[in-house]
């Protein structure tokens, strides 16, 4: 059995789906693809028993088959040949695998297909379409915020919440919050689910940044995306999400406004002098300027800069983990930002000035104690 198809085109393939392959998974035989070809259309799929991912491209062939193709060898031969038509012969009976092209022949061993776990399929109970940009720009505004913390499985993953007439995207870690919500897309329905951020991480970088609808099919246990040329499923995590409106301040009066790419830069100065644990840093702000310091005591480091400032209340100290408030300030892509505060020991919230047509963003920080 045998088949033909262009080097770059199949690689580009391969690349696609390569992220849902893991480098030591439980069964080897998942360390490959799983080639299948039917009236001369080759669908190449990817598992990691959690998320699968399968993506399509025509090919020459004579007859249809199917086998389970070593990923990284068959990614590193690709690589380093120049674009050309590759041919793969297949032994029927051995499953050896017989790359070959105009100047040479490489040979690898492939397993039988059957011996492949099945690729998820989903029952959905529900379906929405969402534009590829809009869907990729929610991934990369509210993913960093995710947990790393096995102990709480529910927050390793973005919240999706939808609404008649709106969805939201939120993620926590129970430090810092980010709550995206477009009022351009609407579900027809009202539902929630948890999506774990390693399939998010492989869907964002596959998204094309276009307005091409993406169709997302649910159930209570999985989550589908189907793209022109890809199709990504993966299982939701089964927990309860934290009730995150709760946690909202709705008093913070107070606000004061930046300019975005300013702080940031002075931050990222200022953390450099941190307490490498607590990674504190200081806002003083006084009439219209704003005093960024951070000490760490241990190693007599300090630092301090000034900034000015447009500030609508009373004098404020207070302190916050440098590196989420760079984390937040690095996500935004606004000229100025909105930092609206209430008291020392309450949470911030940050905002872009300007927000994109219908969206809206909203970053909460939890503040540090500081010390007198």
């Amino acid at each position: 059995m045998k088949f033909i198809v262009p080097s770059q085109d199949l690689l580009e393939r391969l690349l696609l789906v390569n992220g849902a392959v893991v480098a030591k998974p439980v069964l080897p035989i998942l360390e490959n693809f799983l080639f299948v070809i039917k009236n001369e259309i080759l669908t190449i799929s990817s598992t990691d028993l959690e998320t699968s991912m399968t993506t399509f491209m025509p090919v020459q062939a004579q007859e249809d088959l199917a086998i389970a193709v070593p990923s990284r060898l068959t990614i590193d031969i690709l690589r380093s040949l120049p674009s050309q038509p590759i041919t793969f012969t297949v032994d029927s009976s051995s499953f050896g695998i017989e790359l070959s092209t105009a100047s040479g022949r490489y040979k690898l061993a492939g397993q039988p297909a059957d011996d492949y776990p099945k690729i998820q399929e989903i029952e959905s109970t529900g379906s929405f379409n969402i534009p590829s940009r809009i869907l990729a720009r929610a991934i990369s505004k509210t993913l960093f915020a995710t947990s790393t913390d096995d102990l709480r499985p529910n927050l390793n993953g973005v919240f999706v919440e939808l609404k008649e007439g709106s969805i939201n995207f939120v993620a926590t870690d129970a430090n810092r919050l980010v709550k995206l919500t477009r009022s351009d897309v609407d579900p027809g329905q009202e539902n929630s689910f948890i999506i774990p951020k390693k399939a998010l991480n492989l869907l964002k970088s596959a998204l094309p940044m276009s307005d091409e609808q993406i169709v997302v099919a649910f159930n209570e246990n999985s989550v589908a995306f189907s793209i022109s040329n890809l199709n990504l499923i993966c299982r939701l995590i089964e927990d309860r999400y934290p009730d995150y409106a709760a946690v909202m301040p709705s008093d913070n009066d107070q606000e004061l406004i930046l300019d975005r790419l300013s702080i940031l830069n002075t931050t990222k100065r200022i953390g450099i002098f941190s307490n490498k644990t607590t990674h504190q840093i200081r806002l003083a702000i006084t009439g219209s300027e704003l005093n960024v310091s951070s000490e760490d005591l241990e190693l007599a480091n300090e630092a301090q800069e000034r900034l000015e400032c447009e500030f609508n209340g009373s004098d404020l100290e207070i302190g916050f983990n440098g590196k989420f408030f760079i984390d937040m300030l690095a996500n935004l892509d606004t000229d100025q930002v909105v930092l609206k505060l209430s008291a020392p020991n309450k949470a911030g919230i940050m905002i872009p000035a300007d927000n994109e047509a219908d969206e809206s963003i909203e970053m909460l920080i939890m503040p540090m104690m500081l010390n007198n």
